[in-house]
């Protein structure tokens, strides 16, 4: 099984973030850590001593709590489930919040094996556009400051298709990053969510995206010099050096059982899937009922079916053919005009029994998937 811990707090908002989180302060994150704790035991005693293979700290901003807080969630992890002495243990953090003395030395001590700094860009007037809380000094410096804690696994965030960024900017970034040699590279194409600061920008024109063909060459330009450096483009917006994937990542990729722990957390485990409170009032009030969910999805054959080609397809991979007739009782349609249509444009191919998106597939991910499912979904009718 999978563990995630949401940690709902950051110094302040990113102005494109939509993620759930709330402001920090040392009372709230010891109240928060409070209920963890009891929603970890109460899990541990429906659950057993399940095994754990990853546990993924994310936010919000996890390094905002204390050495000894992560400390106290290691800990009841360790005494509630079974943590794999192989677990990959990451840590999400801004580069500015983990440069604070002894606090890198503390966490690695601790058993956390992998830390993800969201770095973004390394160039200062996009940064301060974003809202971030950091500059393009404090990324560098937190990178050094992480191999000196002796942190081997180190993966950065950047994002691309930035207002005011140009194509050769963005390829300036990742030149930049790739000197700096993390492990693991996550680049993500601004999603513009709605209700957040930066889309009001854009929407009132006061920023201005690039536009789609310079959008485009940023994610196909950007994935080729990446793999040229050594870095596998194995998911869609994820690249890394061999053996360096991110395993919790790849487990929700499989269709692995995962729980979620904190405000606003997704679990599913054994074919059900429920959500906690994003209020953190109403959070509470579920922990003290344990395993009880007013509303707890069951899913379908039909779900996760759907699933299994929507999460493996954005993997490098791909869907395996024999795997989706084993657990469908059908063989894949890849001779279907439709599909046939998507392999001859360039956008699918089939490889040693899998069905894999192109370099130039994964630009247009949504489309492709959205074509393959409605193809199963009228085959699906048609036998019903």
């Amino acid at each position: 099984m999978l563990l995630y811990v949401h940690v709902p707090f950051c110094v302040r908002k990113c102005g494109y973030c939509a993620f759930h989180s709330g402001p920090f302060s040392q009372e709230a994150a010891k109240l928060y850590v409070r209920q963890i704790l009891l929603e970890m035991a109460g899990w541990g005693r429906v659950l057993g001593r399940v095994r754990l293979e990853s546990l993924y700290f994310g936010g919000g901003t996890p390094s905002l709590l204390e050495p000894g807080q992560i400390e106290a969630l290691l800990r009841a992890a360790d005494i509630w489930f079974d943590l794999s002495p192989r677990a990959e243990i990451t840590l999400e953090a801004n580069p500015d919040s983990v440069l604070l003395p002894g606090f890198l030395d503390s966490v690695r001590s601790l058993g956390v094996n992998r830390l993800s700094l969201g770095v973004q860009s390394l160039q200062d007037d996009l940064l301060a556009m974003l809202g971030r809380p950091h500059d393009s000094a404090q990324a560098r410096r937190a990178v050094h400051a992480a191999r000196a804690a002796g942190f081997t696994n180190l993966s950065l965030d950047l994002i691309w298709g930035l207002p005011g960024q140009t194509l050769d900017r963005w390829m300036n970034d990742l030149a930049g990053v790739v000197e700096l040699a993390p492990e693991h590279l996550s680049c993500y194409g601004l999603s513009l969510e709605e209700g957040t600061a930066l889309t009001r920008k854009v929407e009132a024109g006061a920023l201005v995206l690039p536009d789609e063909e310079i959008g485009a060459r940023m994610y196909l330009e950007g994935s080729e010099f990446l793999e040229s450096c050594g870095y596998a483009h194995y998911e869609i917006s994820s690249h890394a050096r061999p053996g360096r994937e991110s395993r919790h990542n790849q487990g929700y990729w499989a269709g692995l059982d995962y729980l979620g722990l904190g405000p606003a957390a997704v679990s599913t485990i054994e074919g059900r899937r429920w959500s906690n409170p994003s209020a953190f009032e109403e959070y509470a009030e579920v922990v003290a009922k344990g395993e009880a969910r007013d509303e707890v999805e069951v899913l379908s054959a039909l779900t996760r079916r759907q699933e299994m080609v929507m999460l493996t397809l954005r993997t490098g991979a791909g869907l395996d053919l024999e795997k989706f007739k084993a657990t469908t009782g059908t063989e894949f349609p890849w001779r279907h005009p439709a599909v046939e249509q998507l392999r001859s444009s360039g956008l699918v191919r089939l490889r040693a029994g899998h069905l894999q998106l192109t370099r130039k597939g994964m630009l247009v991910s949504n489309s492709v998937i959205e074509m393959v499912l409605g193809v199963l979904d009228r085959m699906h009718a048609d036998t019903v």
